[in-house]
């Protein structure tokens, strides 16, 4: 599991520490980006195992990066997380039309996250 590498996209800096610290204590690689522009730019030069991002984050919102990278050849069978504060069911519906992979929110225990994590890496 040591050598799965996650990237997360999230511009909340105590979440991002939240986030990165859960990861790490399961022996996951952590990397970070703090707004799309700059989780696109991580994505496509980097390989990840799974990317966690934010829906609302500054220069490009997570609806948007999930779409190019999904509908990219080379990303799309990167599993990606939608974490965000949105909890309208339309909101969840754009995340599936993005090709998100799995929606889940930020007021929900941290443990649900991690239980997808582990489902979409295979462990």
């Amino acid at each position: 599991m040591g050598n799965k590498k996650i990237l997360i996209v999230e511009d909340e800096k105590d979440f991002i520490t939240a986030i990165k610290a859960l990861l790490e204590a399961q022996g996951y690689g952590v990397s970070i980006a703090n707004d799309g522009m700059q989780g696109l730019k991580k994505a496509r030069s980097e390989a990840f195992d799974l990317i966690v991002m934010d829906v609302m984050m500054p220069k490009m919102d997570g609806y948007k990066l999930c779409r190019m990278l999904k509908f990219d050849d080379k990303y799309k069978s990167v599993p990606m997380i939608m974490l965000t504060a949105r909890a309208q069911e339309e909101d969840r519906v754009t995340g599936q039309e993005c090709g998100a992979d799995a929606y889940i929110l930020k007021s929900q225990n941290p443990d649900i996250l991690l239980d997808k994590v582990k489902e979409l890496l295979g462990k």
